[in-house]
C-alpha cells in the first residue's frame, strides 16, 4: 500500500509511540486523523503536522466508548473519503502486585487496553471490508510474551492483543479476505512518558527499565507495517531475542525478567505515593504531551547484563537450530 496519502487513524496520538507514529506519518505524506482524551494534546500535534506539511485533524475520543470510536472512524470517512489504516495504540498501566492494586483500576487498564482495541477493529473492519482494503496495527508489548511482576493487567493486555490480532486475521482468512491485513507490534521498552503517567502501587518510583528504545523506532515499523504488513514485528534487538529466549528456556527466562524489573525498574531511592496516574483523566501537563519521556540515553544501568544474556540467547539458538 502507498503510505502517501493514506488515511490514517491513530489512537493514543497525544504522547509517547502515538505521537511519534503521527509525526513518521506526516513525513511520508499520510492524511491523519488523531484520536486521545486529551484535546489540548491533539491540538498540538496537529500544528506540529501542520508545520511539517501535513494535513491531520483532532478528534478527542475515549477508546472505551464504543460509539464515540465508531464516531471517530465515521469522522476519517467524511473528512477524506475512505479509510486506510487504524493504529490501535492507545494504552495505560498500573504497577503494583497483584493484591495491591485496587480492582476498579485493574479493570480500568483491562477496559482501555482490550477493550478499546476491540473498539477500535469494530469501527475498522466493517469499512475495511466494504472499500476490500485497510490494514489493522495493533501496538503490544514484548510483556505480551515476557511477562512480568508489578504488572499483571498491563501484561495480560498485552497478550490478549496477540490473541486479538491472531483471531482476526483468521476470520479473514474464513472469509477468503486477502486485502485486509491485520498486525501486531511488540515494542521493547520504549523512551516515552508512560512510566510517569502509569498508576503506581509500590512505593517506589516507576522507571523506565534498559536498554530503552526512541519511540521514533517503533513509529518507523508501524509505518513500513502499514506500506508492507507483516504478522508481527518486535522492535528493539534486546527484544527480539528476549522472545526466542523464552520460547527456548522460558523458565530461567521468566526468573530474569522478575529479577531486572526488580532491580531496574522500579527506584529503590526514590519513593512513590499511591496514584492512579492517568488511569481516569488525562495528563493536564501539556510537557508531558511528548515523544520522549527523557529516558532514552539515560537508562544503561543493566545494559552490559542484558547484552550478555542476548548473546547467550542467540547462542542457544544456533544450537537450537543446528540440532534440529
Amino acid at each position: 500500500m502507498r503510505v502517501k496519502k493514506a488515511v490514517v487513524v491513530i489512537t493514543g496520538a497525544s504522547s509517547g509511540i502515538g505521537r511519534a507514529t503521527a509525526l513518521e506519518f506526516a513525513d511520508k505524506g499520510a492524511r491523519l486523523v488523531l484520536a486521545a482524551r486529551s484535546a489540548g494534546a491533539l491540538e498540538s500535534l496537529v500544528h506540529e503536522v501542520g508545520k511539517r506539511g501535513g494535513r491531520a485533524v483532532a478528534v478527542p475520543t475515549d477508546v472505551t466508548d464504543a460509539d464515540s470510536v465508531d464516531a471517530l472512524a465515521a469522522r476519517a470517512v467524511e473528512e477524506f473519503g475512505r479509510l486506510d489504516v487504524w493504529v490501535n495504540n492507545a494504552a495505560v498501566g498500573v504497577f503494583g502486585r497483584i493484591t495491591d492494586v485496587p480492582l476498579a483500576d485493574f479493570r480500568r487498564v483491562l477496559d482501555v487496553n482490550i477493550g478499546g482495541y476491540v473498539n477500535g477493529a469494530r469501527a475498522a473492519l466493517p469499512r475495511f471490508r466494504a472499500q476490500r482494503s485497510g490494514v489493522l496495527i495493533n501496538v503490544g508489548s514484548i510483556v505480551g510474551e515476557v511477562s512480568q511482576p508489578y504488572t499483571a493487567a498491563y501484561s495480560m493486555s498485552k497478550a490478549a492483543v496477540r490473541a486479538l490480532s491472531v483471531s482476526i486475521r483468521s476470520e479473514l482468512q474464513l472469509d477468503g479476505n486477502r486485502k485486509v491485513k491485520v498486525c501486531t507490534v511488540l515494542p521493547a521498552a520504549i523512551d516515552t512518558p508512560f512510566f510517569q503517567h502509569a498508576a503506581n502501587y509500590t512505593g517506589r518510583k516507576v522507571v523506565a527499565m534498559p536498554p530503552v528504545y526512541a519511540a521514533e523506532r517503533v513509529a518507523r515499523t508501524i509505518v513500513s507495517l502499514a506500506a508492507k504488513p507483516r504478522r508481527e514485528a518486535v522492535v528493539g534487538p534486546a527484544g527480539r531475542l528476549l522472545v526466542l529466549q523464552h520460547k527456548l528456556t522460558p523458565a530461567k527466562v521468566e526468573g530474569a525478567m522478575a529479577v531486572q524489573v526488580e532491580k531496574t525498574h522500579l527506584s529503590r531511592k526514590k519513593p512513590a505515593t499511591a496514584s492512579t496516574g492517568v488511569l481516569y483523566e488525562p495528563s493536564g501537563h501539556t510537557r508531558k504531551a511528548a515523544v520522549s519521556g527523557g529516558w532514552h540515553g539515560g537508562r544503561r544501568t543493566g545494559r552490559r547484563r542484558m547484552v550478555v544474556a542476548t548473546a547467550a540467547a542467540g547462542a542457544a539458538a544456533v544450537l537450537w537450530r543446528r540440532s534440529r
